[in-house]
């Protein structure tokens, strides 16, 4: 492990003005500064504070995503996290970002200068400016609904969604659907294109038509529905599957707009079985991620990659909740 004087010898200065390029000391230049903690966090180096059993602390670092009361999705993934963390004796920050901040912070150099072991990221888009340095990040670091390959240092996590999307489109098929519109979520997103190739897997192994008028991406919110379900019903769609529950209650209220009944005329499910899935009319068919058990596994495995144990990639297995919102097709 990489010492103050190590990083002093590299960068030809004293071992007082590396000390104080860790500390954020005020009278050394920002540029020295940061060139300190870049090469730093080159060497492997780790502060003595940070490895102390008492000063041991991780962040997750979370954007797009709503956190912070029980119904939204975020929740319950911290929630585990955290629940599993300070049985280890570790203490946790969430941390908002946005586009701008991971502009002005380099992600390596954040966790070292404020005594973070590793990271948790959840909710970051494919063209987020950190996405790039966690392909060479050295330090643990656990993505939820996201990849980077071919970095020991990280590993991702996230509910299977290849065959969450079979196993809706295999209930829809089984009901007799046999035009099974899809309303996606978010472009630049992982799951976003997962589900959507995994859409398209189903639809060929159950023998049905591709029909690109029976699918659109919209956004991870009720009011996409108001601008894709109409051309959905024109294309003779019998069901909609949604890429979240937020947007299946707003594929409900157009039906309903519409005077359609659901499921007597269409069926509808969602995606992540929030806790509204229960409460919306009809109560809602869904898939099921289990958000707490994501947050403990992602705890397990930052704690692995702590410990130098390399872990690529875990999937969850998506539960299919059957409820009120599908049915046998109208003939």
């Amino acid at each position: 492990m990489a010492t103050i004087k190590d990083i002093a010898n590299k960068l030809g200065i004293s071992v007082s003005a590396v000390s104080k390029g860790l500390n954020g000391a005020s009278d050394i230049s920002e540029e020295l500064r940061q060139m300190v903690l870049d090469t730093a966090v080159e060497m492997g180096y780790s502060t003595k504070k940070s490895r102390k059993e008492e000063h041991r602390k991780l962040c997750i670092f979370i954007e797009n995503m709503d956190y912070e009361t029980p119904e939204q999705f975020g929740y319950d993934i911290i929630l585990g996290f955290r629940q599993n963390a300070i049985k280890h004796n570790w203490d946790v920050d969430v941390v908002p970002v946005t586009p701008t901040f991971q502009l002005q912070e380099k992600y390596d150099t954040y966790l070292l200068k404020n005594g973070y072991s590793g990271a948790f990221i959840v909710g970051f888009s494919l063209h987020d400016e950190w996405m790039n340095q966690f392909k060479n990040t050295t330090m643990p670091t656990v993505l939820f609904d996201n990849h980077v390959e071919k970095n020991p240092n990280v590993c991702c996590i996230g509910t299977d969604n290849y065959e969450a999307i079979d196993l809706v489109v295999d209930h829809l098929y089984k009901l007799g659907h046999r035009k099974i519109a899809y309303l996606n979520g978010s472009l630049h997103s992982m799951v976003t294109e997962q589900r959507q190739a995994a859409y398209y897997d189903s639809l060929r192994a159950h023998d049905l038509d591709i029909d690109e008028d029976l699918t659109a991406y919209g956004y991870f919110v009720a009011d996409s529905a108001k601008h894709h379900v109409p051309a959905f019903l024109e294309a003779g769609a019998t069901a909609i599957a949604c890429g979240n529950d937020l947007i299946a209650t707003g594929v409900l209220a157009e039906c309903k707009l519409r005077g359609l009944k659901v499921p007597e005329d269409i069926s509808v499910v969602g995606f992540d079985d929030l806790p509204l899935a229960e409460t919306t009319d009809p109560p809602l068919t869904t898939i099921r991620q289990d958000r707490v058990e994501l947050g403990k596994c992602s705890y397990v495995i930052l704690n692995s990659l702590t410990n130098h144990i390399a872990i690529s990639k875990t999937l969850m297995r998506p539960i299919l909740m059957e409820r009120k919102s599908t049915t046998v097709v109208k003939k």
